[in-house]
């Protein structure tokens, strides 16, 4: 067997969750180490015991797992390890992060910089167009827009991205060879040939209800922050909100009319400190200290600067940087360089955050 049947094998072990797998991998390097290591070993792991140690031992899957190996070959499927260079990086950062993803496209480098646009199944005429604008803006910027390819504001969320012609993720509650809801078919096709979707499911296993919110921890997961567009109280689009808090990724909600049930999810979030959303450039601005320049948008028009004002962008960057450090390295004086910050805001070219801090927009 390859060491991709091992990684299978061992995300299907009984009792075996991602946490258990996660203490079974450090202490051991990998799962084959892991099927060949003696009751003795297996045992000693902080957590394990005896069911668990011999349901690994006692393991007799592997048959199913060539079988199934030849479906996903046949289907162009990758599955990819925890360790494999391949699995997002963001991902790695989560609790107990799945084993074994499954994915249809490829997973870029740069669709570490996504954002979650989730929300209501059902949506309002102002929930459609505030999906649809986010979405395609975000895509514009150069943002990976990342979904769970439900019906409402999911389903918009990545047409949007695809619209723009950008990269879209969409993170599944069943096996990669089942299409739920059906009718998004062809959404499903779009956006594995320019983008991913991604299951931690095996193939075979239907969108059962207990499985969303395995879905959407990975959603918020993959994700810098997550955009609640509609949402009741209750709903799953505030978990995917409370797993992103704990994630600690950011927050984002758009406010709705207070008399509405679809928009009290995400009045609340507002209401509890998430970052409220009137257009995508308040996500771009929250975002900036962790984006480094990657943000694609229309280029900014042609300014004119002063030779003191171009030699300040030259100490810029795009984290803030304290008034006190650029008087530091630049040689001049705090007072000089506060009439240049503001000449440099006025022509858009910087920004300021709290506390005299300083970046480039």
């Amino acid at each position: 067997m390859s060491d991709i049947r091992y990684w299978i094998g061992l995300s299907l072990v009984p009792e075996v969750g991602p946490i258990m797998s996660g203490k079974l991998l450090a202490m051991m390097g990998s799962p084959e180490n892991i099927f060949r290591a003696g009751m003795k070993d297996l045992l000693s792991v902080e957590g394990m015991h005896k069911e668990r140690a011999e349901n690994i031992k006692n393991f007799r899957l592997w048959d199913d797992i060539d079988k199934q190996v030849e479906r996903l070959d046949k289907r162009n499927i990758k599955v990819c390890g925890l360790n494999d260079p391949g699995y997002p990086e963001l991902l790695k950062e989560i609790p107990a992060p799945p084993v074994v993803l499954y994915m249809k496209g490829d997973y870029h480098p740069d669709d570490r910089f996504g954002i979650a646009v989730v929300g209501s199944r059902k949506l309002s005429h102002y929930g459609e167009s505030v999906t649809q604008k986010i979405s395609n803006e975000l895509s514009s910027a150069g943002f990976t827009v990342i979904s769970g390819m439900a019906r409402g504001v999911d389903t918009l969320s990545h047409r949007g991205a695809l619209s723009a012609g950008g990269r879209t993720i969409a993170v599944l509650g069943s096996g990669l060879d089942i299409c739920y809801p059906v009718e998004n078919k062809g959404l499903m096709e779009k956006i594995s040939s320019s983008g991913c979707v991604i299951s931690e499911f095996p193939l075979g296993t239907s969108p059962n209800r207990e499985n969303f919110p395995r879905r959407n921890r990975l959603i918020s997961g993959l994700s810098l922050g997550v955009l609640v567009v509609e949402a009741t109280v209750g709903s799953g689009s505030l978990i995917t909100a409370s797993y992103a808090l704990e994630q600690n990724r950011e927050i984002f909600a758009v406010p709705g009319n207070i008399t509405s049930p679809g928009s009290e999810g995400t009045n609340l979030l507002i209401k509890q400190g998430a970052k409220m959303v009137l257009d995508t450039e308040d996500i771009i601005e929250e975002l900036a200290p962790v984006l480094r320049g990657f943000i694609a948008g229309n280029k900014k028009q042609t300014v004119e600067m002063t030779e003191d004002e171009t030699r300040l962008c030259g100490f810029l960057t795009r984290e803030p940087k304290h008034i006190d450090i650029l008087s530091r390295e630049t040689g001049t004086p705090v007072h000089k360089l506060l009439d240049l910050t503001l000449s440099l805001e006025l022509k858009g070219i910087a920004r300021q955050s709290n506390g005299k801090r300083f970046y480039l927009s």
